[in-house]
C-alpha cells in the first residue's frame, strides 16, 4: 500500500472521529433543554393545580359569607315578624325567611360539592408536587452528567483537532486538497478498498486496468465512476464476482 494512502486512511479515520464527537456535542444542548422543559412542564402542572385549589378556597369563603348573609336576613325578618301585627306582612316575612332557608340549603349543597372538588385538587397538588420533585432530582442529576460529558467531549475534540492538523500536514498539499474536495462532495468515506472488483464507495464494477493499477500500488488510483481514491491490500479479493 502506498504511504500516501496509509496517511490518508489515518486522516480519514481521524475526521470521522471528529465528526462523531461534534455530533455528540450537538445533541447535548437539546437534551439539556428537554430535561429543563420536563421540569418546567411539571412546575406548570403543579401551579395549575394550586391555582384551582386557591379558586376553590375563594369560592368556599364566598359561600360562607353568603350563608352568613342569609342567616342575618332570617334574623332580621324574624325580628320584624315579632314587631308586626298585620297578617299579610307576617306571611310576607315568613315567605322571605323560607326563601332564605332554601337558599342556604342550596349553598350548603354547593359547599359539599366544593369540599369534594377541593379534596380532589389537593390530591392533584400532592401528586404534581411529587412529580416535580422527581423531575427536578432526575433532571439535575442528568444535567450535571451532561455538563461533565460536554466538557469531556470538548477536550477530546480539541485534542483530536490538534492531532488532525499534524496528520493533515503530513499529507502532500495537492493530495490533501484532493481529499478535502472528495469529502465535501462524497461524504465521510472517500478512501475506499477494492474487493471482488468493485469500488468500496459506490459499489460499481471497476475496469480491469484500474484493478491492475490498484494491485501495483504505484500511484493514487480513483474510481472512474465516483472519483473516490482506491486502495488494495492482500486480504482483499480482486477477482470480479460474476
Amino acid at each position: 500500500m502506498l504511504e500516501t494512502i496509509e496517511k490518508l486512511l489515518i486522516l480519514q479515520d481521524r475526521d470521522k472521529h471528529i465528526r462523531q464527537v461534534k455530533s455528540e456535542l450537538a445533541h447535548i444542548d437539546p437534551e439539556r433543554q428537554s430535561l429543563t422543559g420536563k421540569a418546567a412542564g411539571a412546575q406548570a402542572t403543579l401551579e395549575h393545580a394550586k391555582q384551582k385549589a386557591r379558586e376553590f378556597e375563594s369560592q368556599r369563603k364566598q359561600l360562607e359569607l353568603e350563608v352568613e348573609s342569609k342567616k342575618q336576613l332570617i334574623e332580621k325578618y324574624s325580628n320584624q315578624q315579632l314587631q308586626t301585627r298585620k297578617n299579610e306582612e307576617y306571611r310576607a316575612l315568613t315567605h322571605e325567611i323560607d326563601t332564605c332557608q332554601a337558599d342556604i340549603t342550596k349553598i350548603e349543597d354547593r359547599q359539599i360539592e366544593l369540599m369534594e372538588q377541593t379534596e380532589r385538587v389537593q390530591k392533584e397538588v400532592a401528586g404534581a408536587t411529587q412529580v416535580l420533585n422527581e423531575a427536578k432530582k432526575l433532571g439535575d442529576s442528568q444535567i450535571t452528567q451532561l455538563g461533565q460529558r460536554e466538557q469531556s467531549l470538548k477536550k477530546e475534540l480539541a485534542d483530536l483537532e490538534a492531532n488532525r492538523e499534524e496528520l493533515a500536514a503530513a499529507v502532500e498539499e495537492t493530495v490533501r486538497a484532493r481529499y478535502e474536495r472528495l469529502v465535501k462532495n462524497r461524504g465521510d468515506t472517500v478512501i475506499v478498498g477494492v474487493q471482488h472488483g468493485v469500488c468500496g464507495g459506490c459499489h460499481m464494477k471497476l475496469p480491469a486496468q484500474i484493478l491492475v493499477s490498484c494491485r501495483a500500488a504505484q500511484e493514487l488510483i480513483t474510481c472512474n465512476n465516483c472519483g473516490r481514491i482506491l486502495y488494495y491490500t492482500r486480504d482483499m479479493d480482486l477477482a470480479v464476482t460474476e
